[in-house]
């Protein structure tokens, strides 16, 4: 396996309060075609269906970002903390490439987890 498909790159929040991006991020990511980013609605913005305009907080941006998906990672690494929503310090993680994981976490603070079965 080669270097560059060794591993997995996701994007966590490792600070209490949850995940979100800020605007700034939202507008880079549209701006490097990241087709998620383009669903999500910014203040003043309408929803796809046509009703606001809205109003938000930073906080909940990008909240259903697949937390894999490749631009994000980018995002993050560029802006750095211009990147974070307004309770989030967003960290990329790297796992190997052939683990199935999960995102856990505990009052918004995050960490990836390998699958497991779970019985309740």
């Amino acid at each position: 396996m080669s270097e560059t498909n060794s591993k997995q790159e996701i994007v966590i929040n490792k600070k209490h309060g949850g995940f979100g991006v800020s605007e700034d991020a939202i507008l880079w990511m549209r701006d490097n075609g990241c087709d998620e980013a383009e669903a999500v609605a910014l203040p003043g913005e309408r929803y796809d269906d046509g009703e606001g305009p809205i109003a938000g907080t930073r906080s909940s941006f990008g909240r259903n970002l697949s937390r894999d998906n490749p631009i994000l990672v980018e995002c993050v690494r560029r802006l750095g903390c211009r990147a974070f929503g307004d309770h989030a310090e967003l960290k990329v993680v790297e796992i190997p490439a052939d683990v199935k994981w999960e995102i856990e976490e505990y009052d918004g603070k995050e960490w990836v987890a390998e699958k497991h079965r779970t019985w309740d």
